[in-house]
């Protein structure tokens, strides 16, 4: 063989583009066979770090070959693997085979985190290094964060999110660890980015990671399990990895701790610790697809006629921050069930009256209780003298006893209820009662994902950082309502409209010192204790009744 090699910027391991390579007949043969077979070229020609051994071959276990031949042959694979597995060191040996042998191809390497995405490829690069030169291909870039080949093949490497991977075109999408990308993040990429880079007829998608709570990973891997997605998911035991038996499991949770051992080592999705929620309620609740879902509204069970429903609702400022959520629950008997909601952290506090309204008069006239805090206040307004909903809650204070809902709105009432301490410790509690009793059915994933991260925080409990707990929030009030006494009247459907009929005469009686006067003109006017004349404004012209709105289904 006569061989003229020139290295990259001299580096010796490296070949430069542009130089010409005399195969023996032996190495084009041997050059065909690593092409047609990953796994015969893993074995044989990548190198990797052991750490006793140091620089050694990649014998892969019968676990690592079957993630080999998964990824070949399918384009949307999911791995739930445990710690210490060699999961991320597979893969990485599969992407430079696929970088190597096929051209102008693009790999994007995503991690949760920017740092670890570039050890990844840095795995990649030491790999790369340690192979025959005439299996290499000659090298136009070679960064920390990006390696581009002779052959028009290259591979990035970034932190998971929706700017990472925007505009280009991939071939691979490897996610790597993606449980532990930030809820937010992780969101956003398949909400904006996934659709577009998954919808070519050969992009693959490769996720693989230890599970890290019921988030999106637990989702798609769920759906997996299920048949719901294309992802073909791969599940990998700890006594899969040769070297751990039972002596070796004993030794590592006396090092770490039992919960630990299961999250990491035994894969289950196992929440944040000190969840309101114990985590063996939290691991058997199960979610389902709504049988409706737009634009922020998901709905598991139709409306039916004479059904309770109410519909608790937390409002926030619309800045793309916290969510605006409201759940909808049918109380009629037990268990009770959520039967749809809403989660939207983009809606005007101004606009999301309108769809509360929609929603409720769709579901029978629901009852609606409203957090008033800060801006909710607001929102419960517009609903009960702009829309003039009727079937609104409303709360009065009565000394120690704290807030109490009430069945009239006199000058000592307000429209819904402040999430004060005494509210949020009786609703958690009562929360935690009906949820690990059976007594409420959820088939929601949102809400069942915000569970397993609401946690105690000093003597109350809130979402861990990072994450939200807007949904839950909507079940502590409910779960508070339904210690009221009032509660058990609005199951009864003839003593709510008594109740609600009795409540609008009340509202009229408080207002007539005001001034109203209907001079049987129907112009929309009123005239104050002044004698001033004042006009009201069409509900259309603020963007109520809005035939575009997510809940408009007439």
């Amino acid at each position: 063989m006569v061989e003229t090699v020139d290295t990259y910027y001299g580096n010796p391991n490296l070949k430069r583009s542009n130089v010409q390579v005399n195969f023996t007949e032996e190495q084009v043969k041997e050059y065909m066979k690593c092409q047609e077979d990953p796994i015969y070229f893993i074995q044989k020609y990548i190198q990797i770090v052991h750490v006793d051994k140091g620089l050694v071959p990649f014998d892969l276990y019968d676990f690592q070959e079957d993630m080999v031949k998964t990824f070949h042959d399918n384009r949307f694979v999911i791995c739930k693997m445990p710690r210490q597995s060699g999961k991320s060191t597979t893969i990485i040996a599969y992407l430079l085979h696929y970088l190597l042998f096929n051209e102008t191809v693009s790999i994007a390497l995503l991690a949760n985190k920017s740092q670890t995405a570039r050890e990844l490829l840095g795995r990649l690069r030491l790999a790369y290094e340690h192979l025959p030169k005439w299996l290499q291909q000659g090298i136009l870039s070679w960064n920390k964060g990006s390696i581009e080949l002779e052959n028009g093949s290259k591979i990035l490497a970034s932190a998971t999110s929706s700017s990472a991977v925007r505009g280009g075109t991939y071939n691979i999408i490897f996610l790597d660890e993606f449980a532990f990308v930030p809820h937010n993040f992780a969101e956003e990429f398949f909400s904006s980015v996934y659709p577009t880079i998954s919808s070519g007829k050969t992009t693959k998608v490769f996720m693989v990671s230890t599970p890290n709570g019921m988030n999106l990973f637990y989702k798609i891997w769920t759906d997996a399990e299920e048949k719901r997605n294309s992802y073909v998911p791969i599940d990998v035991h700890w006594t899969q990895v040769p070297g751990r038996d039972d002596k070796w499991k004993q030794e590592t949770i006396a090092n770490t701790s039992e919960d630990q051992f299961r999250k990491e080592f035994e894969t289950e999705f196992v929440g944040s610790s000190k969840t309101l929620i114990g985590g063996h309620k939290l691991r058997s609740l199960a979610y389902k697809p709504p049988i409706f879902s737009k634009d922020g509204l998901d709905v598991f069970h139709k409306p039916q006629k004479n059904r309770a429903y109410t519909l608790i609702a937390d409002v926030a400022r619309g800045a793309g921050l916290d969510y605006s959520a409201f759940t909808i629950i049918d109380h009629t008997e037990m268990p009770y069930r959520i039967v749809a909601k809403y989660r939207d952290n983009e809606i005007s506090p101004l606009l999301y009256p309108n769809v509360i309204a929609q929603a409720a008069r769709e579901y029978d006239n629901a009852s609606i209780l409203i957090e008033n805090n800060d801006v909710g206040f607001q929102v419960a307004s517009i609903l009960h003298y702009d829309i003039e909903y009727e079937y609104m809650l409303s709360t009065s204070m009565r000394g120690r006893s704290g807030q109490r809902i009430t069945g009239g709105f006199g000058r000592s009432s307000a429209l819904g209820v402040k999430t004060t301490q005494q509210v949020k410790r009786i609703g958690c509690s009562n929360l935690k009662t009906i949820v690990e009793e059976d007594k409420l059915i959820i088939e929601d994933f949102d809400i069942i994902s915000e569970m397993t991260t609401f946690c105690s925080k000093g003597s109350s409990y809130e979402a861990d950082e990072g994450h939200h707990d807007d949904l839950v929030m909507t079940l502590v009030l409910f779960s508070w309502l339904t210690t009221q006494e009032y509660f058990k009247e609005l199951t009864d459907i003839n003593i709510r409209k008594e109740i609600y009929g009795q409540q609008m005469n009340d509202i009229e009686a408080d207002l007539t010192p005001f001034g109203i006067i209907d001079d049987g003109m129907n112009d929309d006017s009123f005239v104050d204790s002044k004698g001033n004349r004042w006009t009201t404004v069409e509900m259309n012209n603020r963007g109520y009744e809005n035939p575009s709105s997510p809940l408009y289904w007439g």
